[in-house]
């Protein structure tokens, strides 16, 4: 039987170490669709996992590539499908993450001519890809295919393969030594990238000099837990993580003070405004409000992306290299420090920090559950080796302030995107990724209602496939979009809009439990606690229902005068729900800011 195109992508997306796709079928992709069943009935065929929207099946190829250092690939027919794709490829655009996308189109003599779900594919993708080429013959397959994932695992970016219809069932032959033809190889290039000996050395002399020395770690330092450790324990630095970074370094590091902002501590806090030297490895972190002053700290900077090098901080030294690598050559320079005065500093404050959001958990509101209680007894419940992932709302403030991960642990979440929904493709692909594990997924009731309540009929689907199968989803149910009336509050000092912020209420325990699985709906602070245990100590698939006030603050560690100041602004405007703003979650900072704003406008 002749071997087709379709056959030979197959084969080579398995050379490149691809055992696992997600996709969506559709008649542009058919024929492709059509050769991955062969190869299944075959037994030689790759695991094709199929949700309920294509956005989905790219989340999902992300996902895996953040899970499991892998190439995500994912898979749509032409024009629909292949835009339905577009938001999944920015979060693996701006989250550095290697996916390759396959996609359909109409066939070659079609191009250009107006027909039925023609479009210009290479235009639309030529923005969100590093690589976008159309296979136009045999011949080209192979060093297309090969480009693709040789570019996105370089480059750390997603790459697009364009397949017209008539091409994928073409006669597949091994090219020859023929002009204009490419022998191209599945062989990866290493990343691997150590700097100059003497950057290296420079590296080390400004860290020995500093007194007060932070290391800020973000997800390119995966990997690099124990010389980041290492470092720290030489140089007596503190560590702040960011967000995406945050199961790097294990919870139990006395001095890793979490995350710094408005996910972030106290603690975090106090490292940007008294260290004498930041180091930043791995992290694009962009919020340079809380970075040390200008001239305050001398800035060092480890990236395997070379053009996000220097660009939030007037660093003294960039260096383009892998964060493991570069540690490995630097810790043989590093002096070891006698002074932990630093450290123990930050531990002290971060003890105090805990203690707060602990008390921050207790506190009960009129309106609803405590969203942050709820979080901070699911933290307290985490079983060893889970993953626990959030959405883009205010479930990330949640995360960043009460979840703890130790080591073996795993989360993420859509970083630069901060893309709505993510949280339960997140999740699924964590139950794909280690079917061994458990699972978390936090969301809000709006992000949940998007897309995510059809990923619960993705999980009914394949959860007979999983070894664990105790996947826990947790709803922030307040009917609100919560982070973006937060955000109209205190970035422009409007009211909260119930025109465009209300989400519709509806029972999720109860559709949970249509589809057979179990359903807790939690509607008061005393209930919670039980909830949780009874949430771990099923097998299977838990959804928590929790009915949380929509008033509670995302509370940065310091309040500035702008986030207050544009809250009273907000409340004086005539916010629809300032009783509760005011009575249940903001009392102290929003009666000061408003008096602060009558006495400024002259009003009673």
């Amino acid at each position: 039987m002749s071997r087709t195109v379709s056959d030979f992508v197959i084969d080579r997306i398995q050379a490149w170490g691809v055992s696992r796709v997600f996709g969506y079928p559709g008649d542009g992709i058919g024929a492709f669709d059509g050769a991955l069943g062969k190869a299944e009935r075959k037994g030689e065929g790759l695991e094709y996992v199929r949700p309920t929207h294509e956005e989905i099946a790219a989340l999902m190829a992300t996902a895996h590539a953040k899970f499991t250092g892998e190439v995500g690939v994912c898979i749509a027919t032409s024009s629909p499908g292949a835009f339905h794709m577009l938001n999944g490829l920015y979060d693996a655009q701006m989250d550095n993450q290697p996916v390759v996308a396959i996609l359909g189109q109409q066939g070659l003599a079609a191009m250009g001519s107006f027909t039925q779900q023609e479009s210009n594919l290479e235009r639309v993708f030529a923005d969100v890809a590093c690589y976008v080429e159309t296979v136009a013959s045999p011949d080209a397959v192979g060093v297309v295919i090969d480009t693709a994932f040789r570019t996105a695992m370089l480059h750390k970016q997603p790459a697009v393969v364009i397949l017209p219809h008539d091409v994928q069932s073409l006669k597949y032959e091994e090219p020859g030594a023929e002009h204009w033809v490419s022998r191209s190889s599945a062989v990866a290039a290493s990343t691997r990238i150590t700097p100059p000996a003497d950057e290296i050395a420079r590296m080390a002399e400004i860290i020995n000099a500093g007194e007060r020395v932070t290391f800020l770690v973000g997800a390119g330092a995966r990997g690099a837990t124990d010389q980041v450790l290492a470092a720290a324990e030489k140089s007596g630095a503190g560590i702040i993580t960011a967000l995406r970074g945050k199961d790097v370094i294990p919870s139990d590091v006395p001095y890793h003070t979490q995350q710094v902002g408005l996910l972030g501590s106290r603690a975090s806090l106090t490292q940007m405004k008294h260290c004498d030297t930041i180091v930043l490895l791995g992290t694009n972190y962009p919020y340079g409000e809380y970075l040390p002053a200008t001239g305050q700290a001398r800035g060092v900077q480890v990236d395997i992306r070379p053009e996000q090098l220097g660009l939030r901080y007037p660093n003294e030294l960039n260096l383009w290299g892998d964060v493991g690598a570069t540690l490995d050559a630097l810790l043989p320079l590093l002096e070891q420090t006698t002074d932990t005065s630093w450290q123990e500093k930050l531990a002290g404050e971060m003890r105090e920090w805990e203690a707060e959001m602990a008390r921050q958990a207790a506190v009960r509101y009129d309106d609803g559950v405590n969203p942050r209680r709820v979080i901070h007894a699911v933290n307290q419940h985490l079983p060893e080796g889970v993953t626990v992932t959030c959405d883009a709302g205010t479930t990330a403030d949640w995360y960043g302030h009460h979840i703890r991960l130790r080591r073996g642990m795993r989360g993420d979440m859509s970083g630069r995107l901060a893309t709505m929904l993510a949280a339960m493709p997140y999740a699924v692909t964590a139950k794909f990724a280690f079917p061994d594990r458990p699972a978390v997924c936090t969301i809000g009731d709006g992000a949940f209602q998007m897309l995510g309540m059809n990923e619960l009929i993705t999980v009914k689907k394949y959860m007979g496939g999983w070894e664990n199968k105790q996947l826990v989803i947790v709803i922030m149910h307040n009917d609100d979009l919560g982070q973006v009336s937060w955000e109209m509050r205190t970035e422009d000092g409007n009211p909260m809009w119930r025109g465009s912020q209300d989400v519709e209420t509806m029972d999720y325990a109860g559709y949970a439990e249509l589809l057979g699985f179990t359903g807790i709906a939690v509607h008061g602070d005393d209930e919670v606690e039980a909830a949780v245990e009874r949430a771990f100590a099923n097998p299977g698939v838990t959804v928590i229902d929790a009915y949380v006030s929509r008033n509670v603050p995302p509370l940065p560690p310091h309040i500035s005068a702008e986030y207050a100041i544009n809250t009273a602004k907000s409340l004086l405007k005539g916010d629809p729900v300032e009783a509760g703003v005011v009575k249940d979650s903001a009392k102290a900072m929003a009666a000061e800011a408003v008096e602060r704003v009558r006495g400024a406008f002259g009003r009673d």
